[in-house]
Parts: structure tokens; C-alpha cells; sequence
């Protein structure tokens, strides 16, 4: 195995982390702090009144950012045009199928050789049930879904540094961490040890409490009862007839769980972005992006690479070849633009925008991350180890493996997300050819399921910092970058608009997109009819 390095924490970790030692409530502060934590206000499809009296916008990127702005100015009256890069619109709401060719920059090409009907979804791939303006324009614009797994009790929690590198299953950590800790506070409650917090008539009530929240015994103790399996799953499950006595299994002690570290997997389902329902398109991501380009194709011109932005008093105008060939250059004008080109591009365009907002631009990094599709030949996660859908964690450089949420028990082939890598890790990956980064997913991912070494047909692997039209995941700010750069970023310069998930407050996902564009096109609309 390569010898990657150790990285820094990730966000994810963090709040995983604090939500563990902590408790929700500091977990939500931290996760507000950090941008990531605010409910969609979406209140329902927005309503632009008045005649824009013939009034033009030019939309930068067919994104769901762009297409949103596109499908709602074209429905209020205005002309609309939009300019993509790509040959197909959606942006990073992105699948790619078997029979797809991926170039990424610096040269890579990979062949996409799933089956029909198998798919990896490089970049959005759940949606939370709170993400209002989501799941209404796909209610809109007829996108079916389905039920996304996030978490699985029955997934696998791995450590190579715990438990002799061998897999727990989550239910066995979560159960059992669960468990010491309600046993340790009960007994810190008997001795009297937090008298100055708990009434008399309260720490009957919590004894109680922890009693049954921890699986403990009459004695307060979390021990092997049939109790605990209940919880954490039997050493031999109740059957029928005389063979069907079940037997307990014995917890995992208080050290063991400790040392193990795993514990700062079993908070993620709890965080506010993760927390069931989730939801996903059936047949991928795009499906959203497709639903939206069959409304909006005859306004989107595609294959278009814009490199230059120029504005004055009375328009806007944008120069711009064809992605493919760069040859002659063309101009398209409008009274106004929408601009949802990520800034890790936009910052390489020539542009007259005003000094602020090209600190801003300049001022906003974009993550890096890495994600892994494994195609197998048959489905063993489900028929070996009963696993359906949800995810496995490890502190491996592949970071996760995801079981599709789809196709349940229908024996066959499947594609895992062989892993989803961020920071130094993702930047160690793509370092290496496609074919060397999947055969290290394939090795790492083997630690936990052996079955990889017999079932894995064929991979590919999709390093955001490397796709040609974002260069990265999404964009991150910082409390200081946000407070200095964030007002100018989302505020008009000139006849500009800014929209995309890196202007709003729920960055990375297509509710931030969304939401950013529903804002920057009501305010446009405003000074329109103020006009």
C-alpha cells in the first residue's frame, strides 16, 4: 500500500468529533459557525411580478444555478440566453454511465466501462429531506426519487490501528459506546458525583433513563445479556424450532471502544445535513440536470468557453470560442448577467469587474476531493454481509466506501463509491495515473471487504481539483474570507450577479446553488422594474 500521509482533520471529522464529546447542541453551533448547519428558507416557486419591458440577461453556466435563473427569468418575460462550457448542462450535479469518456486536466482520459444501468455520481449524491427548493423543482419538473441510505447499522466502522485492522460493525460501536458511557454516568450519578446538577427527584428519573437509552441491567451495568444484543445484534440470532435459541454477544469494553477511535464515525448520521430521510434521483444524479436542460435547451448554447467579461453603463458583453476547438472568437450581449462560473475559473477570465470583487474572486479557494467508482461482478456486501446501501468508514486514505441505495436484492453486478477522499489525500491520488489511484481504492477497500481482490471487473476515479470546468469540489470560506469578501461577492457589481453555492450560506450543496440564484434573480428583477 502506498505510504500516504498522514492528513489534517476534515470539516466532517470535526463535527463528528465535537457532536460525540459534546452533544448536538454544540455540534449545531460549531456547524453554524462554519456555514454549513442553516434549514432552506425556501417558501415555494418564487414570484417575479411586473413586464421587464423586453429586458435581456446573459447567464453564465448551465449549472442548476444557471438553469434555475434561466427557467424563472424566461418565465417572468425576460430574453434569455446561456452560454456552457460543457456539451451537456448540469454542472457538477454530474453521472457518469458506462460508455462516457472523462478528460481531466492535465491529460487523463478514462473510459467509463460500467454495465447499463451502473453509475457514479462524481459529485452530488444525496439529497436531505430539508433541502426544500431541491425536491420542489424536481417535483416540477417530474425527477423521480428514491430513498437514499445513509446510515446502516449493519455497515462496517474500520481503524488499521484497531481491533488487529479488522472491521466492526457499526451497530456493534454505536451499541456498546452507547452503553459504557450510560454505565459511567449512572455510576457517577450513584456517587453522588453530579449533585450540584441533578435533583433529587431528576436523578431518578435519569438512572432510569440511562437504564434503558443504554441497555443496562438492573445493576446499571452494560454487560452480555439478551438485552444488549437486542441492540447491538446476537452472537447467534433467534430462529425458529429447536435450533432456535439465540445466543448474546459480548460487548466490546470501555478501553477497547476508547483506544479504537472509531467513535468519531457514529455522530455523522446525527449531523443536521446527513439526518434521514435522504433522497436521490432514480438513475443518477443528472437526472435533475436532464429535467432542466428538456425545458431549457433552445436558450443554452453549448460548448462555449467564455474569456472575457466587459460591462458598461448600458450592457453587458462576453467573449467566447467553442471549448473544443478555440478558434474564432464571438460576442453575445445582454442589459445584464448572471455569472455562475465558479470563482476558481472566473478568476483566470479577463473582466472588468471593479477591485473588490476581484479580491473576492481571488480571496475564495475551492476544496479538493476524490471519489472512487468500483464496478463488481456480483453484489457480496448485500449476499455475504447483508449490508444494503449505507456507508462504511475507515481511516484509510479512501475515507468511505458507499453501497448504492438502489437495486436492493437483486443479485448481479454493482458500483461502489470505492471512496471519497478529501484534502491531502485527494491531492496524493491524483498525483497518480487514473488506473494507479483505482488499483490503490481496490487494495485499501480489500482491508474491509476481501471480496474486492475476486469481484472487481473495472474503476475510474474523478479528482474535483482536476475537472477542467470547476477545479475544484466547491468553494470554502472561512469566517474572516466570508466576513471581508462574502457581501461584495453576492452584491451586484455593475450589471453582474454572482449565483452559485459559493454565494450562500449551505456551500457544496445544490440547495446553496439554487437558493443563491433564486436571490440573485429576485434582485435583479428589483432594479429592473425600478428602472
Amino acid at each position: 500500500m502506498s505510504d500516504f500521509s498522514k492528513p489534517s482533520m476534515s470539516r466532517r471529522q470535526l463535527l463528528a468529533m465535537i457532536g460525540t464529546a459534546a452533544g448536538s447542541a454544540a455540534m449545531y453551533q460549531a456547524m453554524t459557525t462554519l456555514g454549513v448547519a442553516q434549514e432552506s428558507p425556501y417558501q415555494g416557486p418564487i414570484n417575479l411580478d411586473g413586464d421587464p419591458n423586453g429586458a435581456s440577461v446573459l447567464i453564465l453556466g448551465a449549472g442548476l444555478a444557471g438553469m434555475v435563473a434561466a427557467l424563472e427569468l424566461r418565465q417572468a418575460g425576460y430574453n434569455v440566453q446561456v452560454l456552457e462550457y460543457r456539451e451537456k448542462a448540469g454542472g457538477r450535479n454530474w453521472t457518469l454511465r458506462g460508455g462516457d469518456t472523462y478528460t481531466e486536466l492535465g491529460g487523463f482520459t478514462q473510459n467509463v466501462e460500467f454495465d447499463e444501468g451502473h453509475y457514479l455520481n462524481p459529485g452530488p449524491w444525496r439529497i436531505p429531506y430539508h433541502h426544500h427548493a431541491v425536491l420542489d423543482y424536481c417535483k416540477r419538473l417530474g425527477v423521480r426519487l428514491e430513498p437514499f441510505v445513509q446510515v446502516n447499522h449493519n455497515a462496517y466502522l474500520h481503524s488499521m490501528d484497531a481491533f488487529g485492522g479488522e472491521p466492526q460493525r457499526f451497530r456493534h460501536i454505536n451499541s456498546d459506546f452507547r452503553g459504557n458511557v450510560a454505565e459511567l454516568l449512572s455510576k457517577a450519578v450513584n456517587q453522588n458525583a453530579l449533585d450540584e446538577d441533578v435533583t433529587g427527584e431528576d436523578r431518578e428519573l435519569l438512572l432510569e433513563s440511562l437504564r434503558e437509552w443504554g441497555a443496562l441491567d438492573s445493576d446499571l451495568r452494560y454487560v452480555e445479556s439478551e438485552h444488549t444484543s437486542e441492540f447491538r445484534g446476537f452472537g447467534r440470532d433467534p430462529g425458529g424450532g429447536l435450533t432456535g435459541v439465540p445466543e448474546p454477544s459480548a460487548p466490546i469494553g470501555t478501553s477497547d471502544l476508547l483506544s479504537s477511535h472509531l467513535w468519531q464515525y457514529l455522530s455523522t448520521g446525527n449531523l443536521y445535513e446527513f439526518q434521514m430521510p435522504m433522497f436521490q434521483p432514480v438513475g443518477g444524479m443528472d437526472m435533475i440536470g436532464q429535467a432542466f436542460q428538456r425545458e431549457l435547451e433552445d436558450l443554452i448554447r453549448f460548448n462555449t468557453k467564455v474569456i472575457e467579461i466587459n460591462q458598461s453603463e448600458d450592457g453587458v458583453t462576453v467573449t467566447y470560442t467553442d471549448s473544443n476547438d478555440e478558434g474564432e472568437t464571438e460576442t453575445a450581449t445582454a442589459d445584464w448577467c448572471i455569472c455562475t462560473i465558479p470563482f476558481s475559473i472566473l478568476s483566470q477570465i479577463e473582466n472588468n469587474f471593479s477591485g473588490p470583487m476581484n479580491n473576492a474572486i481571488a480571496a475564495l479557494p475551492y476544496a479538493a476531493s476524490v471519489k472512487f467508482g468500483l464496478q463488481m461482478r456480483r453484489r457480496f456486501w448485500e449476499e455475504d454481509e447483508a449490508i444494503f446501501g449505507g456507508i462504511s468508514y475507515t481511516n484509510l486514505p479512501i475515507s468511505l466506501i458507499g453501497y448504492p441505495s438502489t437495486d436492493f436484492n437483486s443479485g448481479g453486478k454493482g458500483v461502489l463509491l470505492g471512496g471519497y477522499s478529501w484534502g491531502p489525500y485527494a491531492y496524493e491520488f491524483t498525483s497518480m495515473a487514473p488506473e494507479e489511484r483505482v488499483r490503490l481504492a481496490v487494495e485499501q477497500g480489500a482491508r474491509i471487504h476481501p471480496q474486492y481482490n475476486d469481484e472487481f471487473e473495472n474503476g475510474i476515479a474523478v479528482g474535483w481539483h482536476r475537472v477542467p470546468w470547476t477545479l475544484g469540489c466547491y468553494g470554502v470560506w472561512t469566517e474572516e474570507t466570508r466576513e471581508e469578501h462574502y457581501p461584495t461577492a453576492a452584491d451586484f457589481d455593475g450589471r453582474v450577479l454572482m449565483a452559485g453555492e459559493h454565494i450562500s450560506y449551505i456551500p457544496a450543496w445544490m440547495e446553496g446553488a439554487i437558493l443563491s440564484s433564486l436571490d440573485a434573480i429576485t434582485r435583479l428583477h428589483e432594479r429592473v422594474m425600478n428602472e
